[in-house]
Parts: C-alpha cells; sequence; structure tokens
C-alpha cells in the first residue's frame, strides 16, 4: 500500500541538484513527482521514481547521501477541496502529516505523504476506500 520514495541530501550549492539528475539520467531513470525542502545550508529533495531501489543504488555510487522510505500516495478527484477532504479524513483518525506533495497524473491528483502511523493510515484509507497507487501504477508511467 506505500510506494518507496528516495530522500537525497543535497548542499545549498550550485551543482548539486545536477549531480543527482545526471545519475538518474545516467541510469534511465524517470522521476515521476519531486519536492525540495532547504534549509540555509542544505536540502531535501523527495522523489518519487520509477525504479526506487535502483535509483537509491545508482545515487549511493555516485557519492549521494541518499535514504529510501515508505510514504503513501492517494488518488483523490481532481476537484477544489478533495485535498482538504482527504487530509481531514486522516486528521479525524488522529493521524499526523509529517509532509505532503501533490501532481496531477491522467486527470487525477496524487497526494503523496507520509505520516507518523503508517499502519493505522493503511486501515484508514482501507476502511474510507481511498485509492491507494501502487509503486507499479507509478513505474508503468515510465
Amino acid at each position: 500500500m506505500t510506494v518507496h520514495q528516495l530522500s537525497i541530501f543535497i548542499e545549498n550549492r550550485s551543482g548539486t541538484l545536477i549531480k543527482v539528475l545526471e545519475a538518474l539520467k545516467q541510469a534511465g531513470i524517470q522521476i515521476i513527482a519531486s519536492t525540495i525542502a532547504d534549509t540555509a545550508e542544505y536540502g531535501i529533495y523527495r522523489l518519487i521514481c520509477s525504479e526506487p531501489m535502483r535509483a537509491c543504488e545508482e545515487l549511493k555510487k555516485a557519492n549521494v547521501a541518499v535514504a529510501l522510505s515508505d510514504v503513501f500516495a492517494i488518488e483523490i478527484d481532481d476537484q477544489p477541496g478533495r485535498a482538504a477532504d482527504a487530509v481531514k479524513t486522516f486528521s479525524e483518525a488522529g493521524i499526523s502529516i509529517a509532509y505532503m506533495y501533490s501532481f496531477l497524473l491522467r486527470g487525477k491528483g496524487i497526494l503523496v505523504f507520509r505520516t507518523d502511523d503508517n499502519g493505522k493510515a493503511a486501515s484508514v484509507i482501507t476502511a474510507n476506500n481511498l485509492k491507494s497507487i501502487s509503486e507499479s501504477d507509478l513505474s508503468g508511467l515510465a
């Protein structure tokens, strides 16, 4: 029910992001969604890609600090308020969302998020008939 996300730690200086992107390009790995959160000295580049395990290996070979984690990806209708409705479902169940980002895919919104309780979040997804996006759904895009 979860998908693998790469979290890549990069310094906030010229050339560090291109090193990551070039390594993925050379490996033929497609980026599906990504976001960067930064501080004054470094950034965390989070991404969903076509082959997360191989991407992690390739980035480590390129001496890039990378970690693999499990996040949820759910599909919502591309209409105003649907993200709020989805987040409210988790909030009402007492689940905190550590971070979230989104993108559009084939006319649907995709919310990618990490919670403080994966087991409970999985139960909420099932109980509320939310459409969970699998890793194979995403890797089929590349």
